[in-house]
């Protein structure tokens, strides 16, 4: 018995010891001065400079420059085609890692763009430029092989067939348009996409952008982003207002449907026949429209008539998600669900936005800083060293049960992450540069 209970103290003994080691690793110390041992931060805390993030952002550029060629191949060959005056029904894009008329790469063009603003370095800029003047210059060629084979390549160009077909293209074709920067004459792609967007895709009774998958009269929170920016850029490019109008109305009809103003988060999906609507607050979804009023708020002007209420909404949602953001700076894949999985992509949306919203005086540098830098941090660590970017969740329908999203799986190839992570950290240079932060007491600061 004496045995049994020298034994049992002496786990106990290891057992405290291990714990007291866990809890004061830095037991050396004086018990004064314990609160500035250093903590075991699991993503890098309070050192970020502007040269580090241009590095992350070269090496995702210098993959995709290599990931993305440009080149017309005879598909049962792989021979090079460059003659374009003579027809092979065989012609296709070459195929690289990833699409160049996809949504996904929308954004990429997009945050190419802004890389080369920001960073001064024309290489990202023309990383954008040159893939417009390569779609501009063989959609002649496309569209003869289309008359008599519609899956040809370049067909979501030809014929879009949905938002995601022509939104964040069009919103990137205009942007290089108003930069000057581009040899080609875009417009009559971009007019091709409108016209898509304003008389062909399907819309509720009230107008709001709607499609009839997975079931009839659905509302998914991504389209905010697939159409509403391309709105507001081409009000932009024409001074039309009807393009204002009609962005500032979709961010309003789809708030007043699918934000829970208690948790300021959105769902993902809203069906109309529903009398009950599944709350599934997904990452990504959540990210494309913060991301839509960001870019609708960009340029929309500043006296415009409900402008005031998108600003609202954009500070009531970017609240709401700061909340849920996980201690190693990432966010769930189900915002409030902190079982599923740390997701990569709308973590760099959400670093974009909220370094934006601080960069164009929309919300508090102290308040928003800290949250946006650890995001950025958090990011990048998902970056490797071929430049891919790693936890991003691969392209996802809607489901009204949790275990849809929970398992969705996540993949280097999951086009998703790229424009995301150039966005994310363009702005963040922006920030770097314009708003000072520091230490105190252990913890990072920003001026305001």
């Amino acid at each position: 018995m004496v045995k049994i209970i020298q034994l049992i103290a002496l786990s106990f003994a290891i057992g405290w010891s291990g714990y007291a080691q866990q809890q004061a690793p830095a037991s050396t110390l004086h018990s004064d001065a314990l609160h500035t041992a250093k903590p075991d931060y699991p993503t890098l805390y309070g050192t970020t400079k502007p040269d580090d993030v241009i590095k992350v952002l070269n090496r995702v550029r210098t993959y995709l420059e290599a990931a993305t060629p440009l080149k017309v191949v005879d598909k049962t060959t792989n021979a090079v085609i460059t003659d374009y005056s003579k027809i092979n029904p065989n012609a296709v894009v070459y195929k690289g890692d990833f699409s160049l008329t996809s949504y996904e790469w929308g954004v990429t063009y997009e945050a190419m763009l802004l890389a080369g603003e920001v960073t001064g370095d024309t290489a990202f800029t023309h990383y954008t430029t040159r893939r417009f003047e390569f779609l501009a210059e063989t959609l002649p060629y496309f569209k003869e092989i289309y008359k008599t084979n519609p899956q040809t390549s370049l067909r979501q160009i030809i014929a879009p067939h949905a938002l995601d077909d022509c939104g964040a293209m069009c919103a990137a074709m205009i942007r290089a348009t108003k930069t000057g920067k581009t040899n080609t004459n875009l417009r009559p792609i971009i007019d091709n996409y409108i016209n898509y967007i304003f008389t062909k895709e399907f819309r509720l009774k009230d107008g709001t952008l709607a499609r009839n998958r997975p079931l009839p009269n659905t509302l998914w929170l991504d389209d905010l982003f697939m159409g509403v920016p391309a709105m507001a850029q081409m009000g932009s490019l024409t001074g039309d207002k009807k393009y204002f109008d009609d962005a500032v109305r979709q961010v309003s009809q789809f708030s007043n449907r699918m934000f829970n103003k208690d948790l300021g988060l959105y769902m993902h999906g809203w069906v109309q026949e529903m009398e009950t609507h599944p709350e599934f607050h997904w990452a990504r979804a959540n990210g494309w429209a913060l991301l839509t009023m960001v870019e609708l708020l960009e340029v929309l002007p500043e006296n415009y008539t409900g402008r005031a209420e998108i600003l609202q909404q954009f500070k009531a949602h970017a609240k709401g998600i700061a909340a849920q953001q996980s201690g190693t700076g990432f966010w769930h894949q189900l915002l409030d669900r902190h079982d599923s999985y740390l997701e990569t992509s709308a973590t760099a949306i959400y670093a974009h936005c909220i370094a934006k919203g601080i960069n164009r005086g929309w919300l508090d540098a102290t308040t928003y800083g800290p949250m946006a830098l650890l995001a950025w941090n958090a990011v990048a660590s998902k970056v490797n060293e071929k430049g891919q970017v790693e936890g991003t969740c691969v392209g996802t329908g809607m489901g009204f049960d949790p275990a849809f999203y929970y398992y969705r799986p996540v993949n280097v190839y999951a086009a998703h992450g790229y424009g995301p992570v150039i966005l994310a950290g363009a702005e963040m240079i922006k920030l770097l540069k314009n708003k000072k932060f520091d230490l105190n007491d252990s913890a990072v600061m920003f001026n305001k």
